[in-house]
């Protein structure tokens, strides 16, 4: 029972950002995209949306995002790639609720006063890129 409202309470302290990861994951349904549930968490890849963001300039490019208990890739190649790091960040988000975007932002402005990557050297991705060894080679080499 105990462990039942532990779930329910990370549910809950993250569902602000769930809610949001939901409504996206609504839209980019709307425009081809499939949606499934793995292991409690919701995950939304492909359609149109999907290879749209695929194709934006590279600093705002990226292949999947988290929010809450939400993960959106741009396709499913994506998505069995980065399925480890991003569960990362679902865990971060039961962790940190509502403060997670605020302190994963101030973590990557940190970074940028300090001269260093704001994406690579945050605290969160750095975290998340620790729990899954064979991306973080693979983002090494590309620095």
């Amino acid at each position: 029972m105990a462990k039942a409202a532990t779930r329910l309470l990370r549910y809950l302290w993250a569902a602000p950002y769930t809610l949001l990861g939901l409504l996206l994951g609504a839209l980019a349904s709307v425009f081809g995209a499939q949606a499934r549930a793995h292991f409690g968490v919701i995950e939304v890849f492909g359609g149109r949306l999907g290879s749209a963001l695929a194709h934006l300039p590279e600093p705002l490019r990226f292949s999947a995002m988290t929010l809450g208990h939400v993960i959106l890739a741009v396709d499913r190649s994506a998505l069995v790639q980065l399925r480890a790091h991003e569960r990362v960040h679902v865990r971060q988000y039961e962790r940190w609720g509502p403060l997670f975007v605020p302190a994963y932002f101030l973590s990557s402005l940190l970074q940028l006063l300090r001269g260093r990557n704001p994406y690579r050297e945050n605290h969160f991705e750095r975290q998340a890129y620790a729990a899954t060894p064979r991306r973080r080679a693979v983002e090494q080499r590309r620095a």
